[in-house]
């Protein structure tokens, strides 16, 4: 089987199995680094029975390897709670896996929902990063939206009314796909970072980006407050970051990687990953020269 096509990779880091679908160029152009988001798992960037909507089938056929990870405490790590309690370690895990699959050289990190805290440490911390896009994620809950995670509780993670704001509009998603082998259990640690993020984590990591940085959208976000108010407000968090590219998707719901305009998306954060890298390339000529 060719190595382009998506594959799952085990590999071992610090002890912890660490696992992945894997994509891979055989000259990459540059490393895309998917981190899912809370209670999925890697293939919601492999789109089941739907390779048109896959982030790695397009990435590959563009000339980068992709690794869509199973974010630690998901997939074969799932065992091994206690080696990701802090932000610390998750990074530690993440970039070993990258390190073991890939190398470290250059690497665009996209990020989706619960996934976007991951992405924004590695973001902070890595040197290799060239940029970032988030999806699924904000600084204010819809009122909505709000009212139903208020009924989550260590007991029922999963309130009443989770699955409709997460999936409706249902017209936007193919019928075979919602919930189909894309659902995983949760970890202890996310019940913790959702607590913080949208107050305290998520504008104290953006204040901290010096990376391009891009924000997308969907136009029936039901989580996040996603209007053009909200998306100037998250766009000023990024004081520090080069340029903040935002924008809405049409026809977009909060899944934006298994919904029928993933291709779009992916299209989207491909080409902000070409500006990066164009970008990262100019740097260095500069350098060179000077």
């Amino acid at each position: 089987m060719s190595k382009a096509v998506p594959h799952p990779r085990v590999v071992m880091v610090d002890g912890v199995p660490m696992s992945a679908l894997v994509a891979e160029s055989p000259d990459p152009r540059a490393v895309v680094v998917a981190l899912h988001g809370g209670a999925t798992m890697s293939a919601y960037f492999d789109c089941p029975g739907h390779p048109e909507l896959s982030l790695l089938r397009l990435a590959v056929a563009q000339g980068y390897t992709v690794i869509a990870l199973d974010r630690p405490g998901y997939g074969a790590s799932a065992a091994y709670p206690d080696a990701m309690v802090s932000p610390d370690q998750r990074v530690a895990l993440t970039v070993g896996t990258i390190e073991r699959i890939a190398g470290l050289s250059n690497l665009f990190v996209l990020g989706h929902s619960l996934g976007c805290e991951l992405a924004l440490h590695l973001a902070v911390q890595r040197p290799e990063v060239l940029g970032v896009s988030l999806a699924g994620t904000g600084r204010r809950y819809h009122e909505s939206a709000r009212a139903v995670l208020a009924g989550a509780s260590t007991e029922r993670p999963r309130p009443r009314g989770l699955r409709d704001l997460l999936w409706e509009p249902a017209r936007l998603y193919p019928a075979d796909v919602i919930g189909a082998g894309l659902a995983a259990g949760g970890t202890a640690y996310e019940g913790e970072i959702v607590k913080t993020w949208a107050r305290q984590d998520f504008p104290a990591l953006a204040g901290q980006v010096r990376v391009p940085v891009q924000f997308l959208a969907g136009e029936y976000e039901n989580v996040w407050e996603s209007d053009p108010e909200a998306l100037s407000a998250i766009a000023a968090m990024f004081s520090v970051a080069p340029r903040v590219q935002t924008g809405e998707l049409p026809e977009g719901g909060h899944n934006l990687s298994v919904g029928l305009t993933a291709e779009s998306y992916h299209r989207k954060v491909l080409s902000f990953a070409d500006e990066c890298l164009a970008d990262r390339a100019g740097t260095e000529v500069e350098v060179e020269a000077g």
